[in-house]
């Protein structure tokens, strides 16, 4: 008998794609067979999990379903599903105004597709990872109880709901077995995790318990909020070895101005002294932020503050957008968006020119050390592997000689040898 066959496409942050591992693996305990981000979709059914965060992203999304009605149409694919924050969002225009897509789940409901396809309550499934087998995404919480004036997700995934410890540590326990050894620890706000089930943040507690797991290489941490930072996670960073010394936390802007506007309940003074502690109690490490430029209000003297600040912090990783506003949020009901397109885009560019310099230095000033590095892939004539200060798809590389036999998933002690504004060279060290 001919099995069914699913094609998962997974939009958006790497939330999603946990989310989309998860279904999938219900999917192939089920008796289907599973394919991932196709180029050309050819399936019984195809599911797209969407992006709602912002305008590009709901682009990207509503254009890949309507590119999989049209497939649906020339007798391609035979059903569509769509599931994610964009449906959980906008539900009823998205029925009305794409009539072809078969069904439409949101951000928590999704599983109830396998039970509507089948007809029947489904049996458990391993999650099917989309990552290479030696690193994987945890999703420790979803939502957010912080309510920036700009950010639409919580109106998308409503209040911030924590995992339970000793799930995610089974979790962790199961993907070990299977090969896995690195993790990326992300949510939309980590360091909140814990205070809705325990009543206090457990982070540090989580992250030192999944530490000690044997077979965990490495754990990295992404989403971080400034506010109530808690300190007692950088004692365990120092502590335990796996837990690499990477911090993403998400700071926005500088001026005080701005910070109020934005309602993210901190000041200059405080991130300031939050990034001097950083540092001092974690020595070397790696911090990864966003910055927004163009926020309604936005003066020219806001701006040189967060240039000036940019030059002083010396983010190893940085990112950077320009506002755009979303339906719903508090900056859209309460402020005119009323910086020039063109000035944001300016803004944008010069803060970016500022950090690809400062990348460069950064990254040149690893040269003639040795660091351990995992191999990722191989890509033309390199392999492709990172360093504890790396996280896969947004963060350097490096990029090692493919006339070395090496294994992917496997760690190797590499010299660098040269570097550039966002890639080192290295050989490996016999």
């Amino acid at each position: 008998m001919k099995r069914k066959t699913i094609d998962f496409i997974s939009l958006g942050c790497s939330k999603n794609l946990v989310d989309s591992e998860v279904l999938m693996g219900l999917f192939e305990a089920n008796g289907y067979d599973v394919t991932h981000d196709s180029d050309n979709p050819q399936s019984d059914v195809v599911v797209v999990n969407t992006c709602g965060f912002i305008a590009d992203a709901k682009e990207e999304s509503v254009n890949t379903i309507l590119e999989l009605v049209k497939a649906k149409e020339e007798g391609r694919i035979k059903k569509i599903f769509v599931m994610g924050c964009l449906s959980e969002r906008y539900l009823a225009d998205l029925e009305s105004e794409i009539p072809e897509v078969d069904g439409w789940y949101g951000k928590f409901n999704y599983r109830q597709l396998l039970t509507d396809l089948n007809g029947s309550k489904y049996c458990t499934g391993e999650r099917k990872l989309t990552t290479p087998r030696h690193y994987a995404y945890i999703k420790i919480s979803e939502g957010c109880d912080r309510h920036c004036a700009y950010c639409a997700i919580p109106l998308i995934t409503g209040h911030h709901k924590s995992r339970p410890i000793e799930e995610i540590l089974d979790e962790v326990r199961t993907l070990v077995k299977g090969g896995t050894t690195e993790f990326q620890v992300i949510a939309q706000e980590l360091t909140y995790y814990g205070v809705d089930i325990y009543g206090e943040q457990r982070i540090a507690q989580l992250i030192e318990q999944m530490a000690d797991i044997e077979g965990v290489r490495w754990i990295r941490l992404h989403y971080a909020y400034p506010t109530h930072f808690p300190w007692e996670l950088l004692k365990v960073m120092n502590e335990k070895p796996n837990v690499c010394r990477y911090l993403d936390i998400a700071l926005q802007h500088i001026s005080d101005h701005m910070l109020s506007r934005m309602r993210r309940n901190t000041t200059k003074a405080e991130t300031i002294e939050l990034i001097k502690r950083l540092r001092k109690e974690v020595p070397g490490i790696h911090i990864r932020t966003t910055l927004m430029v163009g926020f309604p209000g936005e003066t020219d003297e806001d701006f040189k503050e967060l240039v000036d600040f940019v030059k002083w912090a010396r983010f190893e990783r940085m990112g950077a957008f320009a506002y755009s506003e979303e339906d719903g949020t508090y900056s859209a009901e309460h402020y005119e968006d009323d910086v020039p397109e063109e000035v944001k885009q300016q803004r944008l560019d010069k803060l970016m020119r500022i950090q690809q310099n400062i990348s460069a230095e950064i990254e040149s000033s690893k040269v003639s050390t040795t660091m351990p590095v995992v191999i990722d892939r191989t890509e033309g004539d390199y392999y492709i592997g990172r360093t504890e200060y790396c996280s896969p798809e947004v963060d350097p590389e490096v990029l090692i000689s493919n006339t070395y036999d090496l294994k992917i998933g496997e760690m190797y002690n590499v010299h660098i040898t040269d570097a550039d504004e966002f890639d080192l060279y290295g050989e490996i060290v016999e």
